[in-house]
């Protein structure tokens, strides 16, 4: 497995994978592509996962966006739109996706955020090192002071 941030376009396999998501029933991939094209700029990292230049996986970091209305709030970024394919899932794609997301967040913020969608998520979340919250518009967290 391979794992690389992307700049400037999703990668190559992207619809594959988006197709396999909306199967599965998640539509945020076909969300990811949509902010992608219409702003760019508001991603601060992309991953991508391959397998044998397969494309297996996928996530990303923007603002918290529930921070943008405070003005004197110290910057956070959110993990969002990871995605692994059904097929690759339990093979520790979608941690290695946290992992590359999570280094780049190291320089630049002390907390990062994930909003789990279900019970899965919030398990997976957990197992990163995410601690779960109450209360807030996520509902895990992770503090980066003593990483960085």
């Amino acid at each position: 497995m391979h794992v690389e941030l992307l700049s400037d376009r999703l990668p190559r396999g992207f619809d594959a994978l988006l197709s396999d998501a909306e199967a599965d029933g998640h539509r945020h991939l076909g969300r990811l592509a949509a902010e992608f094209a219409s702003n760019r700029a508001m991603f601060h990292l992309v991953a991508a996962a391959t397998v044998d230049d397969t494309l297996v996986g996928i996530g990303a970091v923007t603002d918290e966006p529930s921070l943008s209305h405070e003005p004197a709030h110290e910057p956070a970024w959110r993990m969002r739109r990871l995605y692994v394919h059904r097929d690759f899932r339990r093979r520790g794609v979608g941690h290695a996706i946290a992992a590359t997301l999570r280094q780049g967040a190291v320089v630049k913020v002390r907390l990062v955020t994930v909003h789990s969608g279900n019970s899965d998520a919030a398990e997976f979340w957990a197992a990163m090192g995410f601690v779960p919250v109450v209360g807030r518009p996520w509902s895990h967290e992770m503090s980066l002071l003593s990483e960085g």
